[in-house]
């Protein structure tokens, strides 16, 4: 039996994206305002379209973010940006009816537009390939699922087709999956040079950007007005939005106790040789299978995989998840066996019990968070859609849906997830032997 192949050590412990992205302006210590008409907390992909879209309205409008701006999941996901949620158009139909799971489905396929139409016509260099996706079955049952849901698309109005285990080579070049699902909307990006890009068209709209500035918390006044104090004074605002998503604390209790991080891995290995590059993925899709532990992949424009997927729900660190990944990596493509891994990372995802994002009010405060592994698109517009709810615009279908709490003592760490963990390993145990 041949050795396993060994993963080198000598790989940076950042995010391929950070290494490859612009410069940022530092935009720490600037002199906070006063009086505003909407504070945004939190600076990823949400609050930073938030502010961009608020100050096109004409309200003064400041975007707070505690580290510096992207530093959570908008700068560290695996750059896939492609229409749908979790639960596929019959799943949302059944869940919320027929008029509701159109609508819902709908605003996923307007979110893909709203990014790649920003892109386009802003002429940011986002690495944007508009690819599609390719669905893969861990299990059996999955595979056989696939034709009904490809109908269903295409009813939706958007191009796909079941693929065969005998025919995913002309789509992927693994035979370790039961059949995909090809659909033909949304791509990769390259994620941290769009939030580069947005970020750049916050603030030429008139957003005040602000990072290195915690909230402390959010108090409102008798006349509705929202006293917003941070770690360098207090900010007067009429509004208030939370865009914090995986990385909620206590300043919006009501919203923690809705999402819970879970962290998400990738690594990224060296610039492969073309050839290599096409027969893994010969028409450049973006990847991802059904599994719970699942895993997500695709060749950037630069020829590297970045493999990313939930491998832990323990604590844990780069250097293991590296090794677990790596080595899915090779169960997956064994012709990578060999290729030098260059950079390992990970972050947190905003999680919510139906799996669903989430947009709405609490107690007066504005939220768009909870994307669950969607939120390249879906948080860009939800955070312009938010921006135009308060401006008085109508609410995003997605402020129909009821927002389930954790059914558990949870206070924002998620001392349940082991167990949570083994449940969702088990059960794709189960798929893969059916």
């Amino acid at each position: 039996m041949a050795a396993e192949p060994k993963l080198n050590r000598d790989y940076e412990r950042r995010a391929y994206w950070h290494a490859t992205m612009p410069p940022l302006p530092d935009r720490s210590g600037r002199d906070l305002p006063d009086v505003v008409d909407v504070v945004v907390v939190g600076g990823g992909y949400t609050g930073v379209a938030a502010g961009r879209k608020l100050a096109l309205q004409g309200a003064k409008v400041v975007v707070l973010e505690a580290e510096t701006l992207g530093w959570g999941a908008s700068t560290r996901n695996g750059g896939i940006a492609h229409p749908g949620f979790k639960w596929g158009p019959p799943a949302l139909i059944k869940r919320y009816g027929e008029p509701l799971g159109r609508a819902l489905y709908r605003e996923s396929v307007d979110a893909t537009s709203l990014v790649a139409g920003l892109i386009r016509d802003q002429a940011i260099d986002a690495e944007l390939r508009l690819n599609g996706y390719l669905e893969l079955a861990w299990g059996p049952s999955h595979a056989a699922a696939f034709p009904d849901e490809a109908e269903a698309l295409r009813e939706f109005g958007t191009p796909a087709r079941a693929i065969a285990k005998a025919d995913l080579g002309d789509e992927i070049g693994t035979d370790a999956y039961h059949g995909g699902l090809a659909v033909d909307g949304g791509g990769v990006l390259h994620p941290a040079k769009w939030f580069a890009g947005l970020a750049g068209l916050a603030e030429r709209a008139g957003a005040e950007l602000h990072e290195g500035v915690r909230v402390r918390s959010l108090r409102r006044q008798a006349n509705g007005r929202f006293v917003v104090e941070t770690g360098r004074g207090a900010i007067l605002a009429r509004d208030v939005l939370v865009a914090t998503n995986g990385y909620t604390d206590g300043v919006a209790p009501a919203v923690r106790r809705r999402v819970i991080p879970i962290g998400s891995y990738i690594i990224a290995t060296e610039p492969l040789a073309p050839d290599l590059a096409r027969e893994l993925s010969p028409s450049g899709r973006a990847y991802f299978d059904t599994r719970n532990f699942l895993s997500y992949w695709h060749v950037s424009a630069d020829r590297r995989m970045i493999f990313g997927g939930r491998v832990s729900f323990f604590p844990t660190s780069v250097d293991r998840t590296a090794r677990l990944l790596y080595r899915r990596l090779l169960a997956i493509h064994p012709q990578l066996a060999g290729t030098r891994v260059e950079y390992s990372w990970g972050g947190k995802v905003g999680i919510t019990m139906d799996r669903m994002p989430h947009v709405g009010r609490t107690a007066g405060v504005m939220y768009a968070v909870g994307y669950s592994g969607t939120g390249v698109v879906l948080s860009t517009y939800l955070g312009t859609r938010a921006a135009e709810w308060l401006g008085g615009g109508a609410p995003p279908a997605l402020a129909k849906l009821r927002f389930p709490l954790v059914p558990a003592p949870y206070e924002g760490r998620p001392w349940f997830l082991p167990v949570v963990g083994e449940w969702f390993r088990m059960k794709d145990r189960r798929s893969a032997k059916r």
